[in-house]
């Protein structure tokens, strides 16, 4: 069976479930932060693929992004935590399962939100690099 961005993306997603944090996939910022902070997985784009001929393969260096959102007193060092443990997961099997040649995060750029009535939100977009070939380009 032909890999596809979408067995990727969802195996990443699946790994990103696996930490305390909320996980969701597309979605959009909900109004009330989970306690152990949340990712939001965005597909991003696949960008132009290199290709080579005999036989005919594409080879994508993927860009999606990992919207990592806490909510707190202790904001910094919770996000401190949930970037770390989001490295660690992508870390322990950079290759999804056999999925992917590799997966590399980022560094993220940390703004804080302020929020009116409660604390600040602390968050990053965390761009994931997911280098990967398959036969057909639109799979």
């Amino acid at each position: 069976m032909p890999i596809s961005r979408e067995t990727i993306l969802t195996a990443l997603h699946a790994r990103l479930s696996t930490l305390p944090a909320t996980a969701l996939r597309g979605e959009v910022l909900p109004e009330r932060v989970p306690t152990d902070g949340l990712l939001i997985l965005r597909d991003g784009e696949p960008g132009k693929p290199e290709v080579t001929l005999s036989p005919l393969r594409y080879h994508y260096q993927h860009r999606a992004e990992i919207e990592a959102v806490v909510q707190g007193i202790d904001r910094d060092a919770a996000f401190d935590t949930l970037t770390a443990s989001i490295g660690a997961t992508i870390a322990a099997d950079r290759t999804l399962g056999g999925l992917c040649d590799w997966v590399e995060a980022e560094a993220p750029r940390p703004v804080d939100l302020p929020v009116e009535g409660t604390a600040s939100l602390k968050a990053a977009v965390i761009p994931v690099v997911l280098h990967y070939s398959t036969a057909d380009p639109l799979a």
